[in-house]
């Protein structure tokens, strides 16, 4: 049988300073890239299940998260700036290419990584976040028209420092109440006041709910949640969010681009960024040309690598060794 390693940290150079990685096993390269609110463990269940499967299993702190750089400017989060980290540690790790693989805005990022550099990312995989190409109407104008009197999280996260008033005096239990609003077996019933919307007096926190966490979430991977965001603080997190629009001017050149590469996407069913993108995955002939497989998994929220492990692991791995050679 073979001994797989364990998990290794380290930091490379990058464009922010430095990027922090999680490391296991050997093989072909696979750069797996966070979400929001989250870091490097988001793909505890992942590495593990690569390594055995024989890849070089790589996963990292975006920059503004955990021990990677949080250069201070809002503007050094643009996505042109995380697609030049992610190809800079593919080169620090002495590789020319790799497979890069994302979760909610690692999702995006993984796919303008794969846009801009298809030379570096020969296949991308994207989890709960459907492609969409650039272009279109300016993101700001288009999340201030969703919600009616309510405005969109997304729009209430575009405000420098307010959200972080709600979330930093108690970030433990906001990421508790966060994770739980968007987790298949603890999200609000339909129904209830949707979570990704608030009050034009409240807060994003007024709507999560309480009592027991999400069966995936143990109190020490909350721990591990809350202990890097304690020490960070969510500014440079939220910063992605400060950046849609200089995204959207930056990418303009390539307004409706496919993907061309082999790709992949895994979505679930009881997630908002999969259903509300139903248009994008209906999409995929013209968008993904290159789709190699696309699942939905039923029943599943949003956290997807984390609540079906065993599921994701397969759908990967399935997924990877059907890849040209």
């Amino acid at each position: 049988m073979q001994h797989i390693a364990e998990v290794t940290h380290r930091s490379v150079a990058s464009p922010a300073g430095r990027i922090h990685l999680a490391e296991q096993g050997s093989g072909p390269l696979v750069l797996l890239v966070h979400g929001f609110p989250e870091c490097w463990y988001s793909w505890r269940h992942q590495l593990p299940a690569l390594a055995a499967a024989g890849y070089r299993a790589v996963a990292i702190d975006v920059r503004g998260y955990g021990r990677s750089s949080k250069p201070a400017a809002t503007e050094a989060y643009r996505m042109v700036d995380l697609v030049a980290d992610n190809v800079a540690v593919v080169h620090a790790l002495g590789e020319e290419t790799a497979v890069v693989i994302g979760h909610d805005w690692g999702a995006t990022i993984a796919a303008n990584s794969a846009l801009l550099r298809p030379e570096v990312f020969t296949a991308v995989g994207l989890l709960s976040v459907p492609y969409t190409p650039p272009g279109g109407p300016r993101p700001s104008e288009v999340f201030a028209q969703m919600g009616g009197e309510e405005e969109f999280y997304v729009s209430y996260f575009q405000q420098p420092g307010r959200a972080e008033a709600e979330i930093e005096p108690d970030v433990r239990g906001w990421l508790a109440g966060f994770y739980a609003a968007l987790s298949a077996d603890t999200m609000p019933t339909p129904g209830a006041p949707d979570p990704h919307f608030v009050s034009p007096t409240g807060t994003l926190r007024d709507r999560f709910p309480t009592g027991r966490p999400p069966a995936w979430l143990s109190e020490h991977d909350l721990d591990v949640y809350a202990g890097e965001f304690e020490r960070t603080g969510l500014t440079g997190a939220l910063n992605r969010y400060r950046n849609m629009n200089r995204d959207w001017e930056d990418l303009a050149a390539h307004a409706g681009a496919p993907l061309r590469q082999p790709s992949l996407f895994l979505g679930g069913s009881l997630d908002a960024s999969t259903t509300w993108l139903t248009d994008a995955i209906d999409a995929y002939p013209v968008t993904l040309p290159g789709l190699i497989a696309s699942h939905i998994l039923d029943g599943c929220g949003h956290w997807i690598q984390q609540e079906r492990p065993a599921e994701v692991n397969r759908f990967l791995t399935d997924w990877l060794a059907a890849l040209p050679a």
